[in-house]
């Protein structure tokens, strides 16, 4: 048998074959293979920092345009993979950093801004600090949607002032692209883009573009094609490049007869589209991707989908700027007539009715000069859409709702017409009633006086008023604080966090404030009744925020504790609690200054229901 020479540098396998012996350590790896191994889902990027300093050859595996960076940031950033094409070569390293350090500053934004707005009943800042950071829209963006996914019962102020930033980091884009397509030539402008730009600004948060909505429309699109196959197989719209020729479209009104009977069986018998008539002054009639998914809208919504149909399908519709309702056109004779009876006139509200020019009169109920009858702009298109759900806004309750729904509409419609007194002075009134920007609103009033002196009365009150503001501004009222041991606090019972129901009303709701004694006017008093509670405004009343989603004043023997808690949803939770703990919710820092005691006294109240509720089970 043989034995290991001296030294005992080999050793005897079972073949008789003496071998040295091999030591091999990790960094002898090829790279790929180190590279798979540090890609690995249980690493972070503090594990891929102590690595990369731990030698040379790990250094070189971890550089900045490698795999291994590149890895890490797609796993901590998944959103953001579609800013970038596929397999581009990037510093990661240095986007790595980049995202990590806008994501800080974000945060501490975010917190800064609770504590400024907090006593703002209306948030109108410009949120200059997150423009002023220089960094990357869209690391912006993603570190703002970060923080609204995260758990949901948990840092709901981050959350509510995070998503106040992202409305305004959108808008801000929004318009920006407006602006750009109002530049292109009239001829190019699509009123379909324009409408669609329209809902982007008023819904900055849901998900809706321009190539989604025309991916929808496509498909309808396809159904009527379908539907004309069947009629005529050699229609002219079926053809996939040649289209009309110059003589089908000049000489052939059947054909087009042919896609308008086809679109109206498709849009309205097939799809069951309709026009709005019990809820008309719903806002969502005006949105295109509202309009779409619930198949219903009013004139002009319906004739922007209607007008944008047709014209896929060969057909020039005109839009028509009638009064009470809009309305679409479609040339009978040669085109470029200027006679309103060479056209026939098509109600989309209506199901696609073609009414001649005495029919649309009747359908508003009086006679109108030939001049309603003419086709517009899209400008003027987006006019029409902007003024409706302008006036939507003035009809509002006044609550923040509709405010903001008047706002976004007078930004659109001052974007387009930026010159209109009307409504910039209607602007100037709505900042200085809201109390936010009033820097702003001298500058809108600098801009009326310019262009129409004669408005000088209103603009001097305006001005004074809002010079005053600001001055009130620079000196801010220290917060009043309510303590439950003073004497005057005595018979408040409840406290805020509590989730509490409405013993006549049934509606479930938050306390986020109290008064010992009711504090509305004499006025507020005899019109909710007051003075037929048994105590009156003389007992304690509450500030609460309702499940329905208003913010009501309610009486303490009105309230009780709720039997089995829940969270309200409510949009302005975040802006009083920081999050929500199984049946109560958390006081942020800022109502906790003003309500110093009312914390340990909702923990007091959620720790005897547990008990009360204990004894009950055994």
């Amino acid at each position: 048998m043989a034995t290991s020479g001296a030294g005992g540098e080999g050793y005897s396998g079972l073949n008789g074959i003496v071998s040295e012996t091999e030591h091999k350590i990790m960094t002898d790896l090829p790279a790929e293979l180190l590279e798979y191994i540090l890609c690995f889902p249980v690493l972070k990027h503090v594990d891929i920092c102590n690595v990369s300093c731990s030698c040379k050859r790990l250094h070189d595996v971890c550089h900045g345009r490698g795999k291994v960076w590149g890895h890490q940031y797609k796993l901590r950033w998944p959103r953001l993979q579609k800013h970038y094409r596929q397999n581009e070569c990037c510093d990661w390293l240095k986007e790595y950093r980049t995202r990590h350090t806008v994501g800080l500053q974000i945060r501490r934004t975010v917190v800064s801004i609770s504590k400024r707005f907090f006593t703002e009943v209306v948030l109108g800042d410009s949120f200059a600090e997150i423009e002023s950071l220089g960094a990357p829209e869209h690391f912006c963006e993603d570190e703002l949607l970060s923080i609204l996914n995260s758990d949901r019962r948990k840092s709901l102020t981050l959350k509510y002032y995070a998503k106040k930033i992202l409305y305004f980091l959108r808008q801000q884009n929004i318009l920006r692209s407006l602006k750009m397509f109002l530049e292109q030539p009239a001829e190019q402008q699509s009123a379909l883009e324009g409408a669609v730009l329209v809902d982007q600004y008023c819904n900055p948060l849901a998900d809706v573009s321009l190539d989604g909505i025309s991916s929808q429309l496509e498909e309808i699109t396809d159904k009527v094609k379908k539907m004309l196959r069947m009629k005529n197989s050699s229609h002219p719209s079926l053809r996939v490049t040649q289209g009309w020729s110059e003589l089908e479209r000049n000489t052939c009104w059947n054909l087009e007869r042919q896609v308008v009977v086809a679109l109206n069986a498709v849009l309205y018998e097939q799809l069951q589209y309709k026009g709005n008539e019990c809820d008309y002054y719903n806002p969502l009639n005006s949105y295109i991707h509202q309009v779409l998914l619930r198949r219903t809208g009013i004139p002009i919504s319906l004739s922007v989908l209607y007008m944008t149909l047709a014209r896929k399908l060969g057909v020039q519709l005109e839009p028509v700027n009638f009064p009470n309702h809009f309305l679409l056109r479609w040339c009978q004779h040669q085109r470029g007539s200027g006679d309103i009876y060479d056209f026939v006139y098509i109600d989309a509200f209506g199901k696609g009715k073609q009414l001649t020019a005495k029919e649309c009169e009747y359908l508003i109920g009086h006679q109108v000069t030939a001049d309603y009858y003419s086709a517009i702009s899209t400008t003027e298109v987006l006019l029409r859409m902007v003024g409706n759900l302008l006036n939507i806004g003035k009809r509002g309750e006044g609550n923040e709702k509709s405010y903001q729904l008047l706002r976004d509409s007078l930004d659109l419609y001052l974007t387009i017409n930026p010159d209109n007194v009307q409504y910039l002075l209607l602007q100037a009134r709505l900042y200085f009633h809201l109390g936010i920007w009033p820097e702003k609103v001298l500058d809108i009033l600098q801009h009326i006086q310019a262009l129409d002196p004669s408005q000088h009365g209103a603009v001097g009150y305006l001005v004074q008023h809002t010079l005053e503001h600001i001055q009130h501004k620079k000196h801010p009222v220290e917060p009043e604080v309510k303590r439950r041991s003073a004497p005057e606090h005595v018979e408040v019972q409840y406290s805020v966090g509590l989730i509490m129901k409405h013993k006549r009303s049934g509606y479930n709701c938050v306390i986020y404030g109290w008064d010992p004694k009711c504090t509305m006017s004499q006025e507020w008093i005899t019109t909710m009744r007051v003075h037929q509670l048994s105590s009156g405004a003389n007992q304690p009343f509450y500030n609460v925020l309702v499940q329905d989603g208003t913010c009501r004043y309610a009486a303490q023997e009105n309230l009780e504790p709720h039997s089995a808690p829940l969270e309200i949803a409510h949009p302005e939770v975040g802006r009083y609690f920081s999050e929500f703990h199984d049946s109560h919710y958390v006081a942020n820092e800022e109502l906790q200054t003003r309500y110093p005691e009312d914390m340990a006294e909702t923990l007091g109240t959620f720790c005897m229901s547990n008990n009360e509720n204990a004894k009950k089970d055994t």
